[in-house]
C-alpha cells in the first residue's frame, strides 16, 4: 500500500523512536511538583498573593491548575507504561496486580500523612491528594487494561456527562436540584453521609475538596491525559506531535470555557467544564515543553525540573512530612504564650523581619522549594529514583 510522501513525512521510522523515558514528561512533572511546594507552603496563609491562593469557588487560579496538570501527568504516564507492557505481552492479570499494589502504597502513605503525628482514627480525614491519586490511577488503569482507545474515550465521555448529569438534575434532601453552593451540592451531601463529620477536610466538617463524587470528574482528568499518552506513543514524528497536543488543547479549552456557562469550573468540586479546561492547558504546556525540549533542544534550563520529576512522589510526600514537622515543633518557654512553632520563627526570623508581608511569604515558599531541589539534586546525581 503507498502512502503520500506528506504522510510519510509525519511518521519517525521504527529504529528513530526513542525508547528512553520521555524528558518532556520528566520536566512538566517536575515543573508541576515545583508549583505543588511552592503553592502549599507559604511562611503565612494570612499574607498569600491571589495566583497563588485557590480560587474561593467558582472560577480559577494557577494554583488550580497544579493539581489537575499531575493528574492528566499519571494518564499519560499510565498509557506509556502499560502500553509498553501490553507490547511486550504482559497478562492483564499480573499488570492489575502491580496498577493495585502500587494505588495501595500511594493510598497508604497519603493516610499516613493526614494523621501524622498523633494518628486520632476516630478523627481521621480519610479523603487527601494522594488518596485521590491512587484512587483514580487504579480506576484509569482497569479501564486502560479493559478497553481499548475508543473505550477509553466513551468512558471520558460517560464521567464528564454523568457527573454533571448528578451535580445538576439529582436532587439533594432538603436542597433541591441543581444547587452547586458550598454544604448545599450532592457532593457534599454524600461526603457528610458516607464518610461522617469526623473524616472529611477539617477546615469545613461538612464537605472535602477530594470527596467521593467529585473523584469522578479526577478519573476524567486521568484519562484525558491517557489519551494525550496514545498520542505521544504514536509513530508521528515529535513536531507532529507537538502540534497535535496545540490543536488539541485549544480545542479542549473552548470547549471547557463553552460548557462553564452552564457547569461552573469548580475545583473543589471537580466540574466536567474544570477538567476541560485543566486538561486544555496541561495540552498547551505540554505541547510548549515537547518544542522547547525535544524539537529545539532548549535543555539547560530543565535540570531542576528534572530532580523533581524523576522522584516527583518522594518530593511531594517528603516536603509535605516536613511541613507538618515545622508546624508541629514548639520552641521558647514553658508558658504557653511563650511558644511558637518553628516554621513561624523561620519565617518571622528570616524572611519578615525585613520584607513587606506577602514579599516575605513568597521568599519562604521559594525558599523552601529551593531547599527541597538541594536536596533531592543528592539523589538525582546519584541516579537514585525512588519508584512506587
Amino acid at each position: 500500500m503507498l502512502r503520500s510522501r506528506a504522510a510519510t513525512d509525519l511518521v519517525e521510522p521504527a529504529a528513530a523512536r526513542p525508547t528512553q523515558r520521555l524528558l518532556s514528561l520528566d520536566v512538566f512533572r517536575g515543573l508541576t511538583i515545583a508549583a505543588m511546594l511552592l503553592v502549599n507552603n507559604p511562611g503565612t496563609w494570612s499574607h498569600v498573593y491571589p495566583p497563588l491562593e485557590h480560587a474561593e469557588w467558582n472560577g480559577w487560579t494557577p494554583t488550580d491548575l497544579v493539581f489537575p496538570f499531575f493528574l492528566f501527568i499519571v494518564g499519560i504516564a499510565t498509557a506509556l507504561s502499560l502500553g509498553g507492557l501490553r507490547d511486550a505481552g504482559a497478562g492483564r492479570a499480573p499488570v492489575f496486580r502491580k496498577a493495585l499494589v502500587r494505588a495501595a502504597i500511594i493510598f497508604g502513605l497519603g493516610l499516613l500523612l493526614q494523621g501524622f503525628p498523633h494518628y486520632d482514627l476516630p478523627h481521621l480525614r480519610i479523603p487527601g491528594v494522594l488518596q485521590r491519586i491512587a484512587i483514580a490511577y487504579l480506576l484509569t488503569a482497569i479501564v486502560v487494561l479493559l478497553t481499548g482507545v475508543r473505550g477509553q474515550v466513551l468512558t471520558l465521555l460517560g464521567l464528564l456527562l454523568g457527573y454533571w448529569t448528578l451535580m445538576t438534575l439529582v436532587p439533594v434532601p432538603g436542597v433541591g436540584r441543581g444547587v452547586l453552593e458550598p454544604e448545599k451540592n450532592l457532593s457534599n451531601w454524600l461526603d457528610f453521609r458516607l464518610l461522617g463529620v469526623n473524616h472529611v477536610w477539617h477546615e469545613t466538617r461538612t464537605w472535602d475538596p477530594e470527596g467521593l463524587l467529585s473523584t469522578l470528574g479526577a478519573v476524567a482528568s486521568v484519562l484525558c491525559g491517557v489519551l494525550a499518552g496514545h498520542w505521544i506513543r504514536s509513530r508521528y514524528r515529535m513536531d507532529a506531535k507537538a502540534f497535535g497536543l496545540f490543536y488539541a488543547g485549544g480545542m479542549i479549552l473552548l470547549l471547557g470555557w463553552v460548557w462553564s456557562h452552564i457547569f461552573p469550573i469548580n475545583k473543589s468540586l471537580w466540574t466536567s467544564s474544570y477538567v476541560l479546561l485543566s486538561a486544555g492547558l496541561a495540552c498547551l504546556v505540554l505541547a510548549a515543553i515537547i518544542w522547547l525540549v525535544d524539537i529545539e533542544g532548549y535543555r539547560g534550563w530543565t535540570v531542576p525540573f528534572l530532580v523533581f520529576g524523576t522522584n516527583a512522589i518522594t518530593a511531594y510526600w517528603l516536603s509535605t512530612l516536613c511541613g507538618i514537622v515545622l508546624d508541629w515543633i514548639t520552641l521558647g518557654g514553658p508558658a504557653e504564650t511563650d511558644q511558637v512553632v518553628l516554621k513561624t520563627y523561620l519565617y518571622e526570623s528570616f524572611f519578615a523581619s525585613w520584607l513587606a508581608p506577602a514579599d516575605a511569604s513568597l521568599a519562604y515558599a521559594v525558599a523552601f522549594v529551593v531547599v527541597w531541589l538541594g536536596l533531592l539534586s543528592f539523589l538525582y546525581r546519584r541516579r537514585i529514583f525512588i519508584r512506587i
